[in-house]
């Protein structure tokens, strides 16, 4: 499939800032399954993008931009070919064993409940992990809903889990920590999603889990979704968490009143040739 995506991430001030300094996951890399043929980065401010990867191998982009500012904006635009691997992720750069996304975090550290999810997978799966993660997609897509209002970007899994509502963010840091109580390395993945029912226009971007399967590798589950990754996934960042994999962290200084806006357009090359 041809996907075309344009992001963009909108501050306004209500008081100019003196500076702010932003680190940005926001660019695809190949891997099995995914070209990207061709992406750019626009910066509204008077900077210089400083690329650079991470620990975990995402491509990354860093500025500072001096003020006063009374607004920023950043700008994404490319277009990825991608090819249904069933879930199955090969091909991406992989700087550490599988054992240290079995590693806790804030964001992902299981309650007694989602200790009781896992225990109650691995119960009906028995030693086959994949089917157990099987279980636990289908569980969470079943029992939780999409609401984007009660939760925010600190919000933990155990915290989600208990009002069964939540984004893909959560549903993810969900999925990961029940995986990780399971014995089963999971890592959080930031991307975009194409919608099958004509949707193109998206208030943000997408989160969905990798597991490591024996014999398998890594396997991707959209818990959102209820499926396994498909050629309609784009895949950006991965991580431990949300946090070690968001779109754009950083920080501002003075300035008040601080506002964000975020519109993300995903469409297929074909789509977008008819508007």
């Amino acid at each position: 499939m041809h996907i075309r995506i344009v992001h963009r991430t909108a501050y306004n001030y209500g008081a100019p800032a003196t500076g702010v300094i932003q680190v940005l996951r926001l660019t695809p890399r190949h891997y099995d399954g995914q070209y990207v043929i061709d992406w750019h980065i626009d910066v509204t401010a008077d900077c210089r993008l400083i690329q650079h990867e991470d620990a975990f191998g995402n491509i990354c982009h860093a500025f500072t931009a001096d003020g006063p500012l009374n607004e920023l904006a950043i700008v994404v635009e490319g277009a990825v070919e991608t090819r249904n691997t069933e879930g199955i992720v090969s091909g991406t750069i992989e700087r550490f064993p599988p054992s240290l996304f079995l590693r806790e975090t804030p964001l992902t550290t299981p309650d007694a409940a989602i200790v009781d999810l896992a225990v109650a997978a691995r119960a009906a799966a028995g030693d086959d992990d994949l089917k157990l993660l099987h279980t636990l997609l289908e569980r969470l897509h079943q029992d939780m809903t999409f609401d984007p209002d009660p939760t925010h970007s600190a919000t933990t899994a155990a915290e989600a889990f208990a009002i069964k509502r939540g984004v893909c963010q959560d549903l993810t840091h969900i999925f990961i920590a029940a995986a990780r109580s399971a014995g089963i390395p999971a890592r959080y993945i930031s991307g975009h999603f194409h919608r099958s029912d004509g949707v193109v226009d998206q208030d943000a971007g997408h989160a969905w889990a990798e597991a490591f399967v024996p014999d398998l590798g890594w396997v991707a589950f959209d818990a959102t979704n209820g499926i396994c990754t498909t050629d309609a996934h784009v895949r950006i960042a991965a991580g431990l968490d949300y946090l070690s994999a968001a779109p754009v962290r950083g920080t501002r200084y003075g300035g008040t009143g601080e506002s964000l806006a975020v519109n993300v357009r995903v469409e297929r090359a074909a789509q977008q040739a008819q508007n």
